[in-house]
């Protein structure tokens, strides 16, 4: 059975970084695509970045081009987030997701299978 469990959140500054991890268990990761998505208080779930080992390719939100890296070890089953420069609007809850077979081109929710329960951002000024 496949599962994804997220871990890493916690509560920075505006500037600041943190990085996300995501462990995928049952299941080979490098035959899921990955995605990172973000949900604020009293929004939608929002797609931030995904990837997919088989073509290497990874995809990301306007909002976080040049300050979000999605990156994969597959031998650790684990995919990251690295998140820099953080502002006010990137807090809330992150969700790592997965869904077997290559990336669609979108990062929509509706695109994946298997949810982390999520793990919560707080940015502060």
């Amino acid at each position: 059975q496949v599962q994804v469990t997220e871990y890493g959140g916690g509560s920075v500054q505006t500037g600041g970084s943190l990085t996300l991890s995501c462990v995928l268990s049952g299941h080979k990761i490098a035959d899921f695509c990955m995605g990172w998505f973000h949900q604020a208080p009293g929004k939608e779930r929002e797609g931030v970045a995904s990837f997919y080992a088989g073509s290497g390719r990874a995809r990301y939100a306007d909002s976080v081009k040049g300050r979000f890296t999605i990156s994969q070890d597959n031998s650790k089953n684990t995919v990251y987030l690295q998140a820099e420069n953080l502002n006010l609007e990137d807090a809330g809850t992150y969700y790592c997701a997965a869904d077997l077979g290559q990336c669609a081109s979108r990062l929509d929710p509706y695109d994946y299978t298997y949810w982390g329960q999520g793990t919560r951002v707080t940015v502060s000024s």
